[in-house]
């Protein structure tokens, strides 16, 4: 029963769960990334115009196509 809390999600989106340790691991850690430069441009608007809002188009095309049949 607790093995499939582990496996349960990850199974529903086509993924094992190293599969969907190691792509939830990069999402985490691109917005991460994302999230600092927010912060820098917060203070230098001239910096990182982009970043965030590129990371996010990015990220969400990459989760809209999760779960998908891969060629």
């Amino acid at each position: 029963m607790l093995i499939d809390s582990f496996t349960r999600h990850p199974a529903s989106v086509g993924e094992s769960y190293a599969e969907h340790f190691e792509r939830a691991s990069s999402f985490g850690g691109a917005m991460l990334i994302a999230g600092c430069a927010c912060l820098v441009h917060a203070v230098l608007p001239f910096l990182f115009e982009h970043t965030a809002s590129r990371c996010v188009r990015r990220l969400h095309a990459e989760m809209a196509n999760r779960g998908a049949p891969r060629p």
